[in-house]
């Protein structure tokens, strides 16, 4: 009788393995096999990051092996399994592999194909056409969207962790991870011996040391030593963790009403301000957002306060960036002067922390949240949704107070298509040229980043889909990018988003927006926190005192309780550290440890991409060993697969 050889590959995540039963059967195009348990004698089978093997013997010729049946009842009390794949060895010695890599719970039955990447044109066997059908109507049913608030992309249908499917909830040691690492913050940082003074306020810049000096880096500890100097407040527009608002100025707006005579002390050309702006020497950077937000008020015991600044910026002689004139909100006014760098010392520095206050706010509501965490999770539903485990796309994949609402609603209508390409967002801010603007390494890390991936993308879609025609009649993939375009962007002409992709080379560069989005982002704008935010004067969370009205009058003392109190420094310090952590067991661009394809051309394009990643590292190692600031964040070894969405 014909005899095939199972083996079966238990993940090795905590919780893996399991004591349930588990059954299997065999179709094939002859026929299927009967129900067989996996179980070997005096043995514990399935045990977590195990590899067993059991011999099947079937009655009769199977045929052609098309699905493998895995049925997992209760032993006890249900036991959550993760299977990673199964192996068959057939009769005649070939092997064929069955991918898995989701997790089975309760009592279930999963039917698994081979890991031959399929289009749905390419399922002819009624029985495929079924199995393809069936996986999406029960994707569908655990994936569901929802409002989270209006005008919001929608989001999974889940009140809590617990309620998410659970292939993608956090792995548990992420989940501990992330409390580790915040735990060990406050730990090491000594700090919770402040947290009972909560709403205190520090005695003076020097204080904020307590919680700063315990836990240190090249970086942050150069943050606190030239906090308040220009050139650094103007590098962090290029390269901290929100290098996505500065643009260069192309006509002086008429609410920032500032003058040559205002500015000329920081102009090193002999030109006016507006001959300086012809030649593309003056950026800005805009809060508009800001405008009108309401701020937290959660605890009735502080006040909180924001503003909506407009900082204008130089590039001066030596190709540096520096600031030249912040007004604090957005109505021009006698109450609403333009701070200058010939202002008193004091208040040129309270402006300054005022906008970076202001950059703290957007960075953490649009640039990291909106802009790559949800987006991020729009793509992967989309995907659970609408492509099939079998399908090319899904395996190429790499994802998984009021005032923030606000926001969020108001950005909304900034998320366009355009502004996820890397290559045109920078462009559309006329942040482009390498010569004008030399120390951009956010710009030339993220296009080399960018450009491997959309090389990768390229190369996986030019296997499976021979020509454009192929890409406009798949309707898994058409009804992927609909579902994006009419429940992620809410179905608003002006995102920019395609309704449908037409050609080989539009599907190329969508994929690009997705993985760069889902991995490279998100590695940019979340890992230097602690770097840039961990010196709380540099980016404080909340400002307890309103906007200065006036100038000659700012001391010392009046912008210490301006800034966050003992407490919250304390909360904000941890928070930071704990987010710019990379995860004991993370995966990086490039790494794909899941064998989701086993055909020799992608694994060739994958060996390429890893190859191309690698090139990329050396060049930003060679470039940052001469930096005083180096800049790695966008270094392919630094940048996790996925956001955790």
């Amino acid at each position: 009788m014909p005899s095939y050889t199972v083996t079966v590959a238990t993940g090795s995540q905590w919780f893996a393995g399991t004591d349930d039963y588990i059954y299997l059967s065999l179709v094939g195009s002859a026929g299927c096999s009967e129900k067989h348990l996996l179980d070997k004698p005096f043995y514990n089978d399935f045990e977590r990051g195990a590899v067993d093997s059991y011999d099947v013997t079937v009655d009769e010729e199977l045929g052609e092996i098309q699905l493998v049946r895995i049925e997992k009842r209760k032993y006890w009390l249900n036991d959550d399994w993760y299977l990673k794949y199964i192996t068959l060895k057939t009769p005649h010695g070939d092997y064929i592999e069955f991918p898995c890599y989701r997790w089975i719970t309760g009592d279930v039955e999963v039917v698994l194909r081979d890991g031959r990447a399929k289009l749905a044109r390419d399922d002819q066997i009624h029985i495929l056409k079924q199995h393809r059908r069936k996986e999406l109507e029960t994707r569908q049913k655990q994936y569901r969207w929802m409002e989270w608030n209006p005008g919001f992309p929608l989001s999974i249908d889940a009140k809590c962790h617990k309620d998410l499917p659970r292939d993608i909830q956090f792995d548990s040691e992420k989940g501990v991870d992330f409390v580790l690492n915040y735990s060990k913050a406050m730990e090491n940082l000594f700090i919770n011996r402040f947290m009972h003074m909560f709403q205190s306020s520090w005695n003076d810049f020097a204080d904020f040391e307590k919680i700063f000096v315990k836990i240190s880096n090249t970086i942050s500890e150069r943050v606190m030593n030239h906090w308040q100097e220009d050139l650094m407040f103007g590098y962090q527009f290029l390269n901290g963790c929100n290098p996505v608002l500065i643009r260069r100025c192309t006509e002086l707006p008429e609410k920032l009403p500032v003058t040559t005579e205002m500015v000329e002390c920081s102009l090193e050309r002999q030109l006016s301000l507006e001959q300086e702006v012809q030649q593309g020497n003056i950026f800005i950077v805009d809060f508009e957002l800001l405008d009108g937000i309401d701020a937290n008020k959660t605890d009735p015991c502080t006040l909180q306060f924001l503003a909506a600044p407009i900082c204008l910026l130089y590039k001066n002689l030596a190709n540096k960036i520096v600031p030249i004139a912040i007004q604090l909100n957005q109505i021009p006014g006698d109450e609403n002067p333009i701070f200058l760098p010939s202002d008193a010392k004091y208040d040129w520095l309270l402006a300054k922390i005022w906008v970076r206050s202001s950059d703290f706010h957007v960075h953490q509501t649009i640039t990291h949240l909106l802009r790559t965490h949800l987006v991020s999770e729009v793509f992967g539903i989309a995907m659970y949704r609408q492509l099939p485990a079998v399908h090319p796309i899904f395996k190429a994949n790499a994802t998984g107070g009021g005032g923030h609402v606000q926001m969020v609603q108001r950005a909304m209508k900034d998320l366009t298509y355009a502004s996820l390409c890397f290559p045109e967002a920078i462009k559309a801010r006329g942040m482009e040229s390498k010569e004008d603007i030399p120390y951009y390494f956010y710009r030339d890390d993220g296009l080399l980043v960018w450009e491997a991936i959309r090389t990768f993308t390229a190369e996986v879609v030019d296997i499976y889909y021979e020509g454009d025609q192929v890409v406009e009649e798949d309707p898994e993939l058409q009804d992927f990018v609909n579902d994006v375009y009419v429940y992620g962007m809410r179905g608003r002409k002006s995102s920019g988003f395609p309704k449908s992709v037409k050609s080989r080379e539009q599907l190329s560069e969508y994929l690009t927006v997705v993985i760069f989005t889902a991995s490279a982002q998100h590695a940019a704008v979340n890992f230097g926190q602690y770097d840039w935010c961990s010196w709380i004067p540099n980016a404080p969370p909340t400002m307890r005192a309103p906007p200065p009205t006036a100038k000659g009058v700012v001391t010392i003392e009046q912008i210490v309780d301006t800034l966050p109190d003992r407490g919250r420094s304390c909360w904000h310090l941890g928070a930071v550290w704990a987010l710019s952590q990379f995860q004991e067991n993370e995966l990086f661009l490039g790494m794909y440890p899941e064998e989701h394809f086993i055909e020799k051309p992608v694994k060739e394009a994958m060996a390429r991409f890893r190859k191309n990643l690698e090139a990329i590292v050396s060049v930003i190692a060679e470039r940052n060993k001469k930096k005083q600031l180096p800049y790695y964040y966008l270094s392919p070894d630094r940048i996790p697969n996925s956001v955790a969405i």
